[in-house]
Order: C-alpha cells, then sequence, then structure tokens
C-alpha cells in the first residue's frame, strides 16, 4: 500500500483538499433527517414565524464577491482568538444566516447559500433560516470541501476573513518550527536525527501500513538547516506522495528521497563535517548513536519532534474528539448486543472481540483497531493484558465480570477506552472494588493541578481511594495517545519519564484493580489537558474527558461516592447523551439509543435500580411512538 496524506491541511487552502469519503466496503448507517419544517417548494414559501429574513443582508455580501472577484465565501463561527464563547458584535454566521447555534459553518456563492451543523442543531436552523439557505445535516472538512468544489468553477477563488482561521499545520510547517528550535537551542545543533516511525509520520503528514495497529512506514529522517532527508523504501511512495513532498519547493524544503538501508552510512557522512545533530536518546539505536562523535551529539530523552507532536492543535483536538463520538457508536452497539446474547450462552471472548472490531470498521474514517481487542471474562480479566484467540477462550456469563479494553484508528484520531460490566449479581466486594476503581477516575479526572505539573505528581488521585482500604493494582495509571498514530504515545502520561503536563495533550486515565484467579476491574478514559476556571488568577489546568460510553450501573454503589463525585458523574452522563444520543437517533440505532437514555439517567444518593434491556425497550417504544404523533 503507498503511503497516504493524512489531513491536518487547512480545509480553505484548496492546493491542500483533504477530502476524506467514506472508506471503501463501508455502508453508511440510516440516516435519520427528518422533515424540514420549511417548505420552500410553495409560493410564497411556508416559513415559521422564528425564520430571520437574509435577503437584503445575502444581496449585500455577494455584491462583495462579485466586487473581489470570488466564487464563494466562508463563514466560521469563531472569533479572532478561536474562542467557544464569542461576542455578540462577532457573530458574523449568525448575523448572516439568522442560525443562532453555537457550531456551525456557512458558505456562499454568487447562487448558493449553506450551513453545515451537527444534529444538535437541526431543527433549531430549519426554524431560523430562511429559504434562501440550504442546511447540510454534516459536519467536518469533507462535506463542506465537496459542496465548494461542486458549486464553483476551476481556478475559482474563495475568500475568508484570514483572522478567523487557525493556522493550518502543514509539514512545511512543522519543518520550520523545527528547525527555528534548532537555531534557539544553546548548543545549536545543525540537524535532528528521527528514529521512531511516528515522528516522520508526524512530521510529513504521512500514514502507511507497515505495523500491525499503527499507520506507519519504516523510515528515519535526517532534518538539517540546509536539507530534509527521507530514508525509506521508495517503491511505497507514489507519484503523488513525491509530489506533495517537492511541489514548487525550494532547494531547503525539497525532501531528499533516500533508501532505508542508507541511514547509518548517511549520518555517518553528515556527522564527518562541521556539524551537531540532535537526537532523542529514548528512541535512537545504537548502530546510529555510534557513528556519531560524541563531541557532536546533542542528546535530549526526546526528541524536539516527539515533544511537539504530544501537543495538540485546536484542529487536531475537533478532530480526535470527532472521533471519539464514533467510537462510542461502536461500543455501545457492542454492549447492547452483549445484554441480549450473553444470557444465551452463545458469546466467548474471542467471538466478541471480533464483533467489536467488526462495529468499529463499520465506523467512517475507519482503520481497524489501535491494538489487540482484551476481551476477557471473570478469572481472565484478573490478567490485565490477556486477549483471547481462537483457540483459548472462555465463554461469557451472566456470572462473571467482563471486561473490554479496546480501541480503533480512524483517519481523524485514535481511540481507547475500557468498561468492565457485571448482567448478574455482583458481589458486595467487586461492586466495592469496582465503585472504587470509578472514583479513582473521577478524582483525576476532575483534578484541578497547577500548569507544567508532571503526572507523576498528581497520579496517586487515581489510587487513594483503593489505597483507603488497602488495594491497588500493578500498572501505570495512564499514557498519551495520537491523532491517527500511536494509541500508546510517549511522552505523556504519568509516570516518572513522562513530561510536565500541558494545554493540548491527550492522554488515557485507567486505574483498575485485579482480583487473581477471579475477576479484573479497569475503567480507561482518555483526556484532553484544558485550562482550568479558578476562583482566583493563575495557570491551573485539568482535563476534559472526550471517552463518551457510560459506566455499568449494575456495579456502582451509589453510597461510595461523594456529593461532588456524583455531580461530576451525571455532568458526564448528561455529556454523554448530548454528543452521542444525536448520533444514535440520526443512524436510527433506536434501541442503542434507548439503552443510552437507560444507562444515563441521573444517579441519586441511594441505590440505583436495575432495568433489564427489555423494560429499557418497552419504554423506548412508548417515547419512539410519542414523537411519531
Amino acid at each position: 500500500m503507498a503511503l497516504a496524506r493524512w489531513g491536518c491541511c487547512p480545509w480553505l487552502v484548496f492546493l491542500c483538499v483533504c477530502v476524506w469519503g467514506h472508506p471503501p466496503g463501508h455502508p453508511k448507517q440510516g440516516d435519520l433527517r427528518g422533515e424540514d419544517v420549511r417548505n420552500c417548494s410553495t409560493s410564497p414559501p411556508y416559513l415559521p414565524v422564528t425564520a430571520v429574513n437574509t435577503t437584503a443582508r445575502l444581496a449585500a455580501l455577494r455584491q462583495q464577491l462579485r466586487a473581489q472577484n470570488l466564487s464563494a465565501y466562508i463563514i466560521p463561527d469563531t472569533d479572532a482568538h478561536m474562542s467557544e464563547y464569542i461576542g455578540k458584535h462577532d457573530d458574523r454566521r449568525g448575523w448572516i444566516t439568522g442560525f443562532t447555534g453555537s457550531a456551525g459553518i456557512a458558505a456562499v456563492t454568487p447562487g448558493k447559500a449553506a450551513l453545515w451543523t451537527d444534529s444538535r442543531y437541526w431543527t433549531q436552523a430549519e426554524r431560523q433560516m430562511d429559504c434562501n439557505w440550504e442546511l447540510h445535516k454534516e459536519v467536518g472538512t469533507a462535506p463542506i470541501v465537496t459542496w465548494l468544489l461542486t458549486e464553483i468553477p476551476t481556478g475559482g477563488r474563495v475568500g475568508f476573513n484570514p483572522f478567523l482561521f487557525s493556522v493550518g499545520n502543514t509539514w512545511q510547517n512543522k519543518v520550520s518550527d523545527i528547525r527555528s528550535q534548532m537555531q534557539k537551542h544553546r548548543k545549536a545543533p545543525t540537524a535532528v536525527l528521527l528514529s521512531a516511525l511516528d515522528e516522520t509520520a508526524w512530521l510529513f503528514n504521512l500514514r502507511s501500513n507497515d505495523i500491525p495497529y499503527n499507520p506507519f512506514f519504516y523510515s528515519y529522517t535526517l532534518l538539517t538547516d540546509s536539507s530534509i532527508r527521507l530514508f525509506v523504501n521508495k517503491s511505497r511512495l507514489s507519484s503523488e506522495t513525491l509530489q506533495y513532498l517537492n511541489s514548487g519547493c525550494t532547494s531547503t524544503m525539497c525532501v531528499q528521497i533516500k533508501d532505508y538501508s542508507q541511514v547509518r552510512d548517511s549520518v555517518q557522512a553528515y556527522a564527518s563535517g562541521d556539524t551537531r545533530i540532535w537526537i532523542g536518546t529514548s528512541y535512537t539505536t545504537y548502530g546510529l548513536y555510534e557513528v556519531i562523535p560524541k563531541e557532536k551529539l546533542v542528546e535530549d530523552t526526546y526528541s524536539p519532534v516527539m515533544i511537539a507532536k504530544a501537543v495538540k492543535t485546536s484542529k487536531e483536538q475537533g478532530l480526535l474528539k470527532a472521533s471519539h463520538i464514533r467510537d462510542a457508536v461502536a461500543v455501545i452497539r457492542y454492549l447492547v448486543w452483549l445484554e441480549r446474547n450473553v444470557p444465551k450462552g452463545t458469546v466467548d471472548e474471542f467471538s466478541g472481540a471480533e464483533l467489536v472490531d467488526k462495529f468499529r470498521r463499520e465506523e467512517e474514517f475507519s482503520s481497524g483497531p489501535s491494538f489487540e481487542t482484551i476481551s476477557a471474562s471473570g478469572l481472565n480479566a484478573a490478567l490485565a493484558h490477556y486477549s483471547p484467540t481462537k483457540e483459548l477462550h472462555r465463554k461469557l456469563s451472566s456470572d462473571e465480570m467482563y471486561l473490554l479494553d479496546s480501541g480503533g484508528q480512524y483517519r481523524d484520531g485514535t481511540t481507547d477506552i475500557t468498561r468492565t460490566v457485571h448482567w448478574g449479581t455482583p458481589s458486595a466486594f467487586q461492586k466495592e472494588a469496582y465503585t472504587r476503581v470509578l472514583i479513582g477516575n473521577i478524582d483525576l479526572s476532575r483534578l484541578i493541578f497547577p500548569a507544567a505539573t508532571s503526572g507523576r505528581v498528581i497520579e496517586a488521585f487515581a489510587r487513594r481511594a483503593l489505597w483507603d482500604v488497602g488495594l491497588n493494582y500493578g500498572h501505570g495509571t495512564g499514557h498519551g495517545i495520537g491523532n491517527f498514530l500511536c494509541v500508546h504515545e510517549w511522552p505523556v502520561g504519568f509516570q516518572s519519564n513522562n513530561i510536565a503536563m500541558a494545554k493540548g495533550m491527550f492522554t488515557s486515565i485507567e486505574p483498575g484493580y485485579y482480583q487473581d484467579g477471579e475477576f479484573g476491574i479497569r475503567l480507561e478514559d482518555v483526556a484532553l489537558v484544558v485550562e482550568a476556571k479558578t476562583k482566583y488568577p493563575g495557570t491551573y489546568l485539568t482535563f476534559e474527558v472526550v471517552s463518551l460510553v457510560p459506566y455499568d450501573r449494575n456495579l456502582i454503589d451509589v453510597s461510595l461516592l461523594s456529593p461532588e463525585q456524583l455531580q461530576y458523574l451525571n455532568h458526564y452522563y448528561k455529556v454523554i447523551r448530548e454528543k452521542v444520543g444525536p448520533e444514535l437517533q440520526r443512524r436510527q440505532l433506536l434501541e442503542e439509543f434507548a439503552w443510552l437514555q437507560q444507562h444515563t439517567e441521573p444517579l441519586s444518593a441511594r441505590a440505583p435500580h436495575t432495568t433489564t434491556l427489555a423494560t429499557v425497550l418497552a419504554g423506548s417504544t412508548l417515547v419512539v411512538l410519542g414523537w411519531s404523533v
């Protein structure tokens, strides 16, 4: 398979269009769009009284399009500071469309006007926009680019306000940034040697499939102050990739393609001159290290590329969050299927692992699992990284706990999530252990801590509830995660050799407990490091969980939760409903939607009531019938 470009390119740079179509062989799920409350085919058209007349506004904008010789104009939903919440005077998209929802992008051509927004706002948009506007019930880069390429002529010019769009992180920008770091380094290195596969993949925005579960290709990179050398199997590079790397380049930004086997000789030859080579010792092998004279080495634990890769841009953050919504759909489909079929005695660990992988492959932009699925029932779950095989596996039982640790590679992000469930009657000790693991997850997730704090300093918050009663777990509490890169991405995490936490990093949070020979528990979520809001001024951080699958109510002892922990959990469930619920409805996954509604009901201080799937479905039937009236 040839190397493929991966899309962090800005969708406004149309020479670098990243159109991600639906993966071949993956049918799309059903689309529950509903009827538009507007009727624009009648004369005069029928519009709700809440619709805003935008005819004059569009006419004024189109006059400017003609004056500027533009074929289209893009209006986003942000301000000049990329703020999530904007002032009224910055609501350009709201003014031109009449739609006041917080998320959506508009585009205007001489003949059409269109808005793209997610399912939370479809009804609102239909009620607020007049018939000048098309409502596109899609989100993301691809549908907007596809529409624009259809509507504008070849060579057409697209306009936008440059103060309302973040800088697209092209590979050229990344190279320039690393060279800038070289110049500022106190030892003034003349080159950076990249040995880890994800370093080169990230630097050039390229992905392939040389490594199971990881979208990498065998490669090295020697980036100097005046040249770029990529060591790779040349036969893997398509003509498109070669053009992508070298089209219109100047001498210092042209990528020299070298054979993979030449890296040692090439580094040795470069090191013979007046040079200083910057390496990350954690990923540089002795085979390369030994050909660089010690006086010419600039050594750090991690290369500047590894450090830069750890902090995601706002674009990358949005992509990774979107992948977690689709991933949640796959996991929820699997949990609902298990609840139906485990009591029949027909499900085993291996067939379960295959099915959850199948559900993920049916999701848009899927490239398969991000690691070998851990599907463990009963005593096998006490082995923290057990994976079943076709020959060796156990049946799933309603009388045992079941641990599922799985993840997906999507072309917009990488996921990793663990849930532990019990379909029968868990013991008091199992419920206590599970709840204490959950408390650890909650306490670390909601923690506020000073910026630049090392993960190892705060890791104990995930263990405290277990330590209180003499329990513990023997593995790390979390690891970094990439954007269509490593599921275990260094150097982010909670270990002593991880770097300090910074805004824009993603990490897993995954406390657990394992009772040898009986059961295992792990609850893992992926979280984004964000700025915390504090009463007094200061630079503090906290976590925003982006995994969106509810925990097992059957295993939660609510009496062990503090009011603050209970409030956090109920807010998390509200977020899941808001983000995943509309996606399930849109795809007509009504059984899964009913399951989600039941499993995200707010918890109270009294013990939760356990409801069977049959009861849930009976209630959901009434709801569905109610909607159809």
